[in-house]
């Protein structure tokens, strides 16, 4: 926030969001903005339909005398969608700003046919989903997308993705964004006959990254230290620290399926020897199909495992301790409070592998205070990391202030 004395309305907009002055005594306090400004400010806030009055809080004074009215970040004003792409499979929601689901819909698409045509089909799965929830396409504020893949957060793109063929380098934004507008023309200040509309914002990140963004916000937003692991097609981990997705220099921290463990089976990436060739749910269904056991995929493992199938629960296992060797590593380096595990392995015979080998590498030092634990939020996870990384960007204060200004309040 800017110094005392000069908070903007995004400024204010962010302590009420946040709960830290949720009265206008309190954002004085907090800001040292007289009354008058404090009023001013928070004016433009309800001119956009962004805050609301609330119940009255406590009295402060010990005299007595009415309570004060408290603030509210009213999410009723608009709405995200959200989508996670798998390598096969997708789901797609509309929610609301504070991340419940209105209405979703999940179904096959295989990234591999490129992603002109699936994002494409992505706007038509928005524009069903949003008139089965009942909202406008112009109440629509943005649009968070998860993918398989490391991206680069400043220009949205992915960058050399191993299990996304065509995908390197393509304007992921601006396609998503006019998939959207083609299925929705009328409703977002267009029409059928090709005339403008207004580009939706679309932001997107890797699936691990916002998965763990999404559980950390919802279960565990106390843990300083996150750590989600997505074990499926491929493996990848997504790191929060201090609240925010920790993603290095250009999208690439987390990829730890691609780390070497000295085996000798080849990778999608093109080398030999990755953790992802050997531990992964595609490799664990290669060494099923091969047993004889009919299994292609990462979700045909989490089904078997579902069934109690004996073969595939003993490698899931064996799977588990190889990720858990690499993972104590991991757990050495970041020292995180908890280490999440999901996607189509994450059951009890996975789980138990990485345990074994996890404690058995690591120093007491490092683990004695970590949880590890399977998701809460299943396959919903993606998407609500996706509407909250929104979120968090569309009504962080300096980008709240432009947007402000662009509705002319």
């Amino acid at each position: 926030m800017t110094g005392r004395g000069q908070a903007s309305s995004g400024d204010l907009l962010e302590l009420v969001r946040r709960g830290r002055a949720t009265t206008r005594g309190a954002l004085q306090q907090a800001t040292g903005l007289s009354r008058a400004t404090v009023g001013q400010r928070l004016d433009r806030l309800f001119r956009a339909g962004w805050l609301r009055e609330g119940a009255g809080g406590p009295v402060d004074s010990p005299l007595g005398g009415r309570p004060s009215i408290t603030l509210e970040f009213d999410d009723a004003h608009a709405v995200v969608l959200a989508a996670d792409l798998d390598t096969r499979h997708a789901r797609a929601a509309v929610l609301t700003l504070t991340g419940e689901i209105l209405a979703e819909h999940g179904g096959t698409l295989v990234i591999e046919d490129g992603p002109d045509a699936v994002l494409g089909e992505l706007g038509g799965w928005f524009a069903e989903l949003l008139e089965k929830a009942g909202h406008r396409p112009d109440e629509v504020c943005g649009i968070g997308l998860a993918v398989p893949g490391p991206v680069d957060s400043e220009t949205g793109r992915v960058v050399q993705p191993p299990i996304m063929p065509g995908w390197d380098g393509y304007d992921i934004r601006g396609r998503l964004s006019r998939a959207f507008t083609e299925r929705t023309a009328a409703g977002t200040g267009g029409d059928a006959e090709g005339g403008p509309a207004v580009a939706v914002p679309v932001l997107v990140d890797n699936d691990a990254n916002l998965m763990a963004y999404g559980e950390q916000r919802t279960g565990y937003a106390d843990c300083s230290a996150f750590v989600l692991v997505k074990v499926s097609t491929g493996i990848g981990a997504g790191v929060v620290v201090g609240g925010s997705i920790f993603r290095g220099i250009d999208g690439g921290a987390g990829d730890i399926g691609h780390i070497r463990v000295g085996a000798e089976a080849l990778c999608r990436c093109g080398s030999y020897g990755c953790l992802a060739a050997v531990a992964s749910g595609g490799a664990v269904a290669r060494r099923l199909a091969e047993a004889g056991v009919r299994a292609s995929s990462g979700s045909d493992v989490r089904d078997l495992l579902a069934a109690g199938h004996p073969e595939a629960a003993a490698l899931a296992r064996e799977a588990g301790r190889r990720v858990g060797d690499v993972l104590a590593t991991v757990v050495t380096l970041l020292n995180p409070g908890v280490l999440m595990i999901a996607g189509d392995l994450a059951g009890t015979a996975f789980l138990t592998g990485v345990r074994e080998l996890l404690y058995q590498r690591a120093l007491p030092r490092s683990t004695a205070h970590l949880d590890v634990v399977t998701s809460r939020l299943g396959e919903r996870a993606g998407l609500v990391g996706a509407a909250a990384l929104v979120v968090e960007h569309l009504y962080a204060p300096e980008r709240a202030e432009e947007r402000l200004l662009a509705l002319g309040v």
